[in-house]
């Protein structure tokens, strides 16, 4: 699944550069839902300096997590 529109527009709306903890703050803050939450939680790096790492780094987690064809 790809980032959701509310998770693209939160990402846009962020300060840079961030930290996971700051992310989830403020998507706490923000009230994004769980599925939003859990994407920014299972970022495998810890401080961001731009919006275009985030979105790289939640395409590659949504690669890792396809299930590998038949």
């Amino acid at each position: 699944m790809s980032p959701s529109a509310a998770l693209k527009g939160f990402l846009a709306g962020m300060e840079y550069p961030a930290t996971k903890d700051d992310l989830l703050r403020e998507a706490a803050r923000d009230r994004l839902d769980r599925d939003d939450i859990l994407a920014l939680e299972n970022l495998s790096g810890s401080s961001y300096s731009a919006r275009r790492q985030i979105l790289a780094a939640l395409h590659m987690n949504r690669e890792d997590a396809a299930p590998a064809a038949a």
